[in-house]
Parts: structure tokens; C-alpha cells; sequence
């Protein structure tokens, strides 16, 4: 089968288009025939080094397709069945790939494969930012930042589902509509203004509930300083770079302040957990509550194309490789 793997940590360049033998499904395993595989920042940092892989590696957490074989001890799971999976398993960029069968979720009818290799990573981590990191309640004020990235677009549509008030950061005009359109009631464009500065004349001094930010080290201290007392900072991604330590005694100083940094294979860790957050998300898309924005797709071949796209920062919405 065709894969896009690594030899080597790097940029873009090192991705290699190439042959590698077709997985056998192991104990509790399924084969699944990939339709569509989602790009995440995670597989820049896996390509980077960022987050070490065994090399070489096929890269890739998510993706959607068709079971085509199951292991011994598999139940449930058939042959034929339409499935969707994200993280922790890597192998996505790929014309198949092996998934522990617990981690499958089926995709409903009027969810294609896009679609549902475009929400499962992002989708659930935005379910577990929202609903179990830190449970937004109505009234509440959150900061979003990249609000208009794929995960982003997401983050902003579920947080006004809850009734919050949403505060994004983007860097355009054109990703501040996206941004607005999602249900963001203020947008902040941060190559022209003072995100931080901002922040505080709109809740009239005194600061958010929760920053969401995946953005890290461009953000991650003035962030912070955006928060209410006792306020939270959830950093869930790296994508200007790893965010700088944060001493204990700032926290304190800034107004005992909490600080977090998920995963969202710790919010999914067992069937039940990932049926609920996926199961929210496939009803809120089938019911039109949620909407997903799939900004560019590419042959597989194209990988290190997609990834310099992603990483150009100009991508609204999501970006999906298709062997």
C-alpha cells in the first residue's frame, strides 16, 4: 500500500511518498480501508520532532474509511462497517491502517467520510476543552484563540451552544468573518491590535473565565494576563512553538489562576467516552447545529503540500488528505 512516512525529523521535505507492506489487524484490532485522513499541527510536531515518533513512522491520528478485516477478539465490528477514529494511534496517512477496535466509532448515515475524518480529533477535543477541561456555563466569557482554524471554527460554534460569550483571535479580516459567522461576539485581529489590551476593555477590566489556546509560545504569558481571578488557562496546542514555563508564584500573582495542558487521549480513554463525545458531534452536524468547514483536500501523495499550507497559517477550516 501507498504511506507518507518519516525517516527522518524535519520539515515538510521529509515526508516520502513510498510502499510499505499492509498491516495485519492484531488481538482486538480492525483494518481499516482509509477514505479520507484529517492534517493536525500534532502531525508537524511528530514530523518535526516536537513529539518523537519511533522512526521510521507513518504519520497521522485520524481518519475515516471502511472496515476491511478485524482481529481475534473483536465483536461488534464487521467487515463493511463505516468507521471514524482519532488518536492516540499514528498511521493515518495511509491507504490503511490497524486501530485498536475500541476506538471506532461508526459514522452515521449523512456523514461521509470527509466529514467525519475532518471532526473526530478537533471535534472531540473541542467536546472535552468545553465539557470536561474546563465546563463552560451560560454567561460565561471564553477567549479563543485561532478562532477561525479548523478547530477553532468548532471551539467558537460549541462554546455559543453552551452560552457563553466567545472572544476570538484571528489575523485577517477574511478569517474574522469566518470567525463571526461561527457565533464569535468579538473578534480581535492580532496583527493590528493588542489581543491582551483588548481583551480587557471588553469585559471592563475584568478579564475572561478561560482562554482555549492553541497557540503556545506567541501567547501563552499574555494570555494569562487576559484572565479573571481564578481564572483558567487551558493550552492544548504548540502551534507558534512550545509555550515558555510558567513559574507556580505567577499564577498566584496574576490572581491564583489555574493552568492546564490536556491531551485528548486522557479525555478519551475508554469506549463509553469516546461514543459520548463523538455521538454529541455527529448529532449536532446531522442536526445542522454544527458545521464543518473543510477548507482544502489533497491527494495522499501531496502531504508535505498539505503541511505547508497548515503551517502558512492562512487555512480556514480543516485540511484533509484522500488516498
Amino acid at each position: 500500500m501507498k504511506a507518507v512516512r518519516v525517516h527522518e525529523p524535519g520539515g515538510p521535505e521529509v515526508l516520502r511518498y513510498e510502499d510499505i507492506p499492509v498491516p495485519e489487524p492484531g488481538p482486538g484490532e480492525a483494518r481499516v480501508r482509509l477514505e479520507a485522513s484529517g492534517v493536525n499541527f500534532i502531525d508537524t510536531y511528530h514530523r518535526s520532532g516536537l513529539y518523537k515518533l519511533p522512526l521510521p513512522a507513518t504519520l497521522g491520528c485520524e481518519g475515516a474509511g471502511v472496515v476491511d478485516a478485524v482481529g481475534p477478539d473483536v465483536t461488534g465490528l464487521e467487515p463493511g462497517a463505516r468507521v471514524a477514529y482519532a488518536a492516540p494511534t499514528t498511521g493515518a496517512y495511509a491507504e490503511f491502517v490497524t486501530v485498536s477496535a475500541a476506538r471506532l466509532v461508526r459514522l452515521p448515515e449523512g456523514i461521509d467520510a470527509r466529514t467525519g475524518a475532518a471532526v473526530m480529533l478537533q471535534g472531540m477535543t473541542v467536546h472535552y476543552l468545553t465539557h470536561s477541561t474546563y465546563p463552560l456555563k451560560p454567561g460565561e466569557v471564553a477567549l479563543v484563540h485561532a478562532a477561525a482554524g479548523g478547530l477553532g471554527l468548532l471551539l467558537v460554534q460549541v462554546a455559543k451552544r453552551l452560552g457563553a460569550r466567545v472572544i476570538g483571535t484571528v489575523s485577517t479580516e477574511e478569517k474574522a468573518r469566518m470567525a463571526r459567522e461561527a457565533g464569535a461576539d468579538d473578534v480581535i485581529l492580532y496583527t493590528q491590535q493588542d489581543f491582551e489590551a483588548e481583551v480587557r476593555r471588553l469585559t471592563g477590566g475584568r478579564g475572561v473565565d478561560v482562554v482555549y489556546d492553541s497557540v503556545g509560545k506567541t501567547t501563552a504569558e499574555r494570555s494569562l494576563n487576559c484572565l479573571r481571578t481564578r481564572g483558567y488557562l487551558v493550552l492544548f496546542g504548540n502551534a507558534s512553538g512550545p509555550a515558555p514555563p510558567i513559574d507556580p508564584l505567577t499564577l498566584m500573582a496574576k490572581g491564583s489562576l489555574f493552568l492546564t495542558r490536556p491531551l485528548l487521549a486522557h479525555y478519551t480513554q475508554t469506549p463509553e467516552e469516546i461514543a459520548w463525545r463523538a455521538g454529541d458531534l455527529f448529532a449536532w452536524i446531522r442536526s445542522g447545529a454544527l458545521r464543518v468547514r473543510i477548507a482544502h483536500t489533497f491527494p495522499l501523495a501531496q502531504a508535505a503540500e498539505a503541511h505547508r499550507t497548515l503551517q502558512g497559517r492562512g487555512v480556514i477550516g480543516k485540511i484533509v488528505l484522500v488516498p
